[in-house]
């Protein structure tokens, strides 16, 4: 609704990892530089991890976009899995045979996809995203995995995503042998706040943005503050401090349409969910705004 209000060609504040809006924090660079040189070195595993919604995923999509033809890659989203049923993804995201039968077999045709990828000089990356939901026993099915090797070198090179958590989780003395092979870590932290700023610029702009002030700098100094500098958190506060300027017909953000987002986005309401209630009543504000607009009376629209 907010993007014909601020002429805008697309929403600019979605929770999807779109690589067209792709901003690089220096954080998020030093991560990415991290698994890049580790990929190229021939490491056997390395942990990316953060915080929720600071841009962990993006991060891995930027990866998978940035990586030399060389390598082959599987990845793995789904972790809530069987120590048979991650082998069989495995296998089927690499695009190798998937056999029915023991994990013995699905071990073998794994082993025989990677020395047939070592012969013809590719490298198998095998990325696992959200990797702080792998049970123990799992992430040691994930360490066995990097013992596939030949004389020269390791078969399979292993990233892991996770949230904090999994640091956490690798510190459990059952994990130990795992925590010792790791030899790349990366943590991704909230941006700061001129990053924040540059951010949402950033987002606005591959939107459609003409240029000129979206948010009064009161609004920014608020959305910062209420965000913490984590990524998602800043989308939906921007999100729903744009639709409430847009109701009120103004030309920009100011800071009581981010309070106003804040506060719908807080938890703890009893009876509704409190979002959903400020989505009806936004719903109900823009009716009139809508009719307007139909019939070419739209203002700002």
């Amino acid at each position: 609704m907010y993007e014909e209000h601020f002429r805008l060609k697309e929403k600019p504040f979605g929770l999807t990892p779109d690589p067209d809006f792709l901003f690089l924090s220096e954080s998020h660079r030093r991560a990415l530089d991290h698994l890049l040189f580790g990929l190229e070195s021939g490491e056997g595993f390395i942990v990316v991890s953060g915080d929720i919604g600071v841009g962990k995923t993006t991060v891995c999509r930027a990866l998978l976009r940035r990586m030399p033809e060389r390598f082959t890659t599987a990845l793995v989203v789904n972790t809530l899995l069987t120590e048979k049923e991650l082998l069989r993804t495995v296998l089927a995201d690499f695009g190798a045979e998937v056999p029915d039968g023991t994990r013995k077999d699905l071990l073998d045709s794994l082993n025989r996809f990677l020395l047939a990828e070592a012969e013809r000089d590719r490298r198998p990356v095998l990325i696992i995203d959200e990797a702080q939901n792998l049970a123990p026993s799992l992430l040691e099915q994930v360490r066995l995995l990097s013992n596939l090797e030949t004389e020269k070198r390791k078969l399979l090179q292993i990233v892991l995503f996770g949230q904090k958590e999994l640091r956490e989780k690798l510190r459990l003395p059952e994990l130990r042998q795992f925590d010792q092979r790791i030899t790349v870590r990366a943590v991704i932290l909230p941006l700061d706040r001129r990053e924040t700023a540059r951010y949402i610029h950033h987002r606005l702009s591959v939107a459609g943005a003409s240029g000129g002030a979206y948010l009064s700098s009161s609004a920014e100094k608020l959305l910062f503050r209420r965000s913490r500098g984590v990524p998602r958190r800043v989308n939906q506060l921007c999100d729903r401090a744009f639709l409430a300027a847009a109701l009120r017909d103004a030309a920009r953000v100011e800071r009581e349409d981010v309070a106003r987002a804040a506060e719908s986005l807080s938890d703890g309401v009893p009876g509704e969910d409190r979002p959903m209630r400020w989505f009806r009543r936004a719903s109900w504000l823009a009716a009139p705004l809508l009719h307007l607009t139909r019939f070419g009376k739209g203002g700002g629209f």
